[in-house]
């Protein structure tokens, strides 16, 4: 059952995706490498909502987004890797970003800041926010306050 709800998951992820940047396929090998490397990262996607009074930005960056660029900011040790990127369209717009923590009740399982981040986000607008997570390499998405897991094994 678990695999029916995380292979359904990446397929909204497409379609919640797609209008907003071409560069999918990017994002989805980008997810796939930090995730089977265990490389932790937050990665905003701007859609309707605009989050200048959401997110307290940091590093301006400007350029194309690419897996590779992505895949730099959040190797470990890099100084950006903590915050989240926010992606707006084709543009990594910015990094090390610091986004609104969820207060969730998080008796039930164990959500860590980047994931408390993404949920707290999504709470607030249309963002969609990618987490991986540093323990265990698991991909999720957040959107519209609810976090879901991806299948990101390679096809």
């Amino acid at each position: 059952m678990t695999d029916i709800i995380t292979t359904a998951a990446s397929y909204y992820l497409k379609c919640y995706l797609s209008p907003y940047t071409s560069k999918y396929e990017d994002l989805t090998i980008c997810i796939r490498n930090l995730s089977e490397r265990k490389h932790g990262a937050l990665i905003v996607v701007e859609r309707k909502d605009p989050l200048e009074l959401l997110i307290r930005s940091n590093i301006p960056i400007g350029g194309t987004l690419s897996h590779s660029l992505i895949e730099s900011i959040f190797f470990p040790g890099n100084p950006l890797h903590d915050g989240a990127v926010l992606i707006r369209s084709e543009t990594v717009v910015s990094a090390a970003n610091v986004l609104p923590l969820s207060d969730i009740n998080v008796s039930d399982r164990k959500l860590g800041t980047r994931h408390r981040a993404a949920i707290g986000l999504t709470e607030q607008c249309d963002a969609l926010v990618l987490v991986v997570s540093e323990e265990t390499g698991q991909a999720s998405f957040a959107i519209s306050g609810a976090l879901h897991p991806i299948n990101v094994v390679a096809p």
